[in-house]
């Protein structure tokens, strides 16, 4: 069974060293040889400290209730809410209109800004409206939905090695649903060729996090703090300065969803559980400069649904087949490392 595999795959935290279908690479960076004294848990305990610390400072900040009034002008009634500047959300607005409007919702456009739902409000809003999967036109809440899932997949592959292998996790193109899959390009010191029975305990783990209905929040900091955090990671701390350059700031947005911390422009759907039904469903080498010997990067694809969108068996079978063709997008580029709109 699928559980089974769950926890064959956690215990022996994918011992590829033993199979005969990975092959080690030497690296010659000394990024590299340094990493090996790095663990996974222990990065992202360090990480999550320092997010913590910071959305502590920021809240510290907020020495007064300000009230703040908020027009909602949609279903099931108008109405004006009353709420607390810099601390209510969306969400909370939402939750206020009514359970169900809480529930379905997915983003929120602020004033005719898109908004997440775990977003502070900075001021009074004139126009509150809440995006669900159902709309008539979805391409913001199918872009939201899609880059969700490559940050969900980075949190799986982050825990899934456990500190056997020092993983990087690099980028992930900007979300384009046409592609037919979901993508994160990471770094495993290694050429992984996973089995189907591997890819298939990575869905599992996917839908354990969707199952913890985590909320995805967002926190902005100063370009110097997120470099701390992502000192670790060599592709990350070259992207953070390309990243504040072509957004003319000196800050970088993040997203934390559960103990994971990740780089993202967002926005992001409101939490794990409106993630359905989903399949990780290939893994290509990237060759990644000239130098003989070095690992690839591994492009990690995947396809998914929202929760309460149905298929059956036969159409979802199509959209796994098309997700496993390797995926075309923009690919990283090692030498320049610049920075994109995750």
């Amino acid at each position: 069974t699928t559980m089974r595999w769950s926890n064959r795959f956690l215990s022996t935290v994918l011992d590829v060293a033993k199979c005969q279908n990975v092959r080690q690479c030497s690296s010659s960076a000394t990024f590299a040889l340094a990493s090996r004294k790095r663990s996974n848990t222990a990065v992202k305990t360090r990480r999550l400290k320092l997010f913590e610390e910071e959305k502590e400072r920021q809240r510290r900040r907020v020495t007064d209730v300000e009230k703040i009034q908020v027009q909602y002008s949609d279903q099931p009634e108008h109405c004006t809410l009353i709420m607390n500047k810099m601390m209510s959300t969306p969400y909370d607005c939402a939750r206020h209109v009514s359970q169900w409007v809480g529930d379905r919702a997915v983003l929120a456009e602020v004033d005719g800004k898109l908004w997440d739902m775990h977003r502070p409000l900075e001021g009074d809003v004139e126009a509150l409206k809440f995006l669900h999967f159902r709309e008539s036109d979805p391409f913001y809440v199918n872009r939201a939905f899609w880059r969700s899932c490559s940050i969900m997949l980075g949190s799986v592959l982050e825990s899934a090695f456990k500190d056997r292998f020092y993983l990087q996790l690099c980028s992930f193109p900007a979300p384009n649903v046409r592609t037919g899959s979901f993508i994160y390009d990471v770094d495993l010191g290694m050429d992984w060729q996973p089995t189907k029975d591997e890819l298939r305990v990575l869905s599992s783990e996917m839908v354990r996090l969707s199952m913890r209905q985590l909320p995805f929040e967002r926190l902005v900091v100063p370009m110097v703090v997120a470099l701390d955090m992502f000192s670790d990671n060599m592709y990350k701390s070259s992207q953070i300065p390309s990243i504040a350059d072509a957004e003319k700031s000196d800050s970088i947005t993040l997203y934390r969803v559960g103990e994971f911390v990740d780089v993202s422009c967002g926005p992001l759907i409101a939490n794990t559980r409106q993630l359905g039904r989903v399949t990780i469903t290939a893994c290509y080498p990237i060759p990644i400069g000239e130098a003989s010997g070095k690992p690839p990067l591994l492009r990690i694809q995947g396809v998914a649904l929202p929760e309460g969108i149905l298929m059956n068996h036969y159409s979802y079978s199509i959209l796994e087949t098309r997700a496993r063709k390797m995926n075309e997008g923009r690919l990283p580029d090692p030498l320049q490392m610049q920075g994109e709109a995750q």
